[in-house]
């Protein structure tokens, strides 16, 4: 009986997560359309965006607890990247990092409703499928970074099936762009969001979203040999940062 009650309290607190998703993107879409207009007003978009993220993790009571061991420049442009377990990666990153950055991701998010439509008009969309789009994403994110703006990926590329995998294997796109444009790679550990929402529909529940930002790797003196180095490096700090906070609690 007892296990009936939770898994009930959780179904209505995965649809109110939909609610409250959709909902607060109808908010803002008076804003996004606007601050979407021209790219050069980004950095509206992006704070509009900061703004919805937080409406939904406060509204899922969800509280973000940061560790900061390198802080970031205003006027730097970075490679944020971190492990991905769960839609709720995305709002977190956002209510993270406050430099402006552009999001690397899969082209069939766009199918999204609403969502989709903003989504496609400021990200840097790749079919991981096509050759093609996998050399546009260089070209789109040297211009991003041109502007002042910085990248984000998930080098996992996809959440794992298998939720009892602590880090999948890191594809080589975001630390290849990293090397070839010559800005740090900022690692982060996202400790809570597969035991708040992971795609296992009956779990999760309110709590602390724990982050770490760890110290950045440069890339200034590295060249395009070293891209399997760097993206091994990465994975490890992770890696090892994951398997550490899962022994502490």
């Amino acid at each position: 009986m007892k296990k009936l009650v939770i898994n009930f309290l959780r179904l209505l607190w995965r649809v109110w997560f939909y609610i409250l998703f959709t909902g607060a993107i109808f908010l803002v879409t008076p804003i996004f359309l606007v601050v979407t207009i021209k790219e050069e007003w980004y950095a509206s978009f992006f704070k509009v965006a900061r703004i919805w993220a937080k409406i939904i993790l406060i509204g899922m009571g969800l509280k973000v607890k940061k560790v900061t061991l390198q802080h970031t420049s205003k006027k730097g442009s970075y490679m944020f990247v971190a492990n991905h377990t769960s839609i709720i990666d995305i709002m977190l990153m956002l209510v993270v990092v406050k430099n402006p950055f552009v999001f690397v991701g899969k082209a069939e998010l766009a199918k999204i409703p609403v969502f989709g439509f903003f989504y496609k008009r400021t990200c840097i969309l790749v079919d991981r499928g096509n050759m093609e789009s996998r050399k546009n994403v260089f070209k789109e994110a040297q211009r991003r970074i041109d502007s002042g703006l910085s990248i984000c990926i998930f080098p996992e590329g996809l959440v794992p099936e298998d939720e009892s995998i602590v880090l999948d294997t890191f594809k080589g796109g975001a630390f290849k762009l990293a090397i070839e444009h010559k800005i740090p790679i900022v690692p982060m550990s996202f400790y809570d969001c597969k035991k708040r929402f992971s795609y296992t529909f009956f779990s999760g529940s309110p709590g602390f979203l724990r982050v770490k930002t760890h110290d950045f790797i440069e890339t200034k003196e590295l060249e395009s040999s070293a891209i399997s180095t760097l993206k091994n490096q990465t994975y490890s700090l992770i890696y090892n940062d994951l398997i550490s906070y899962q022994r502490q609690v």
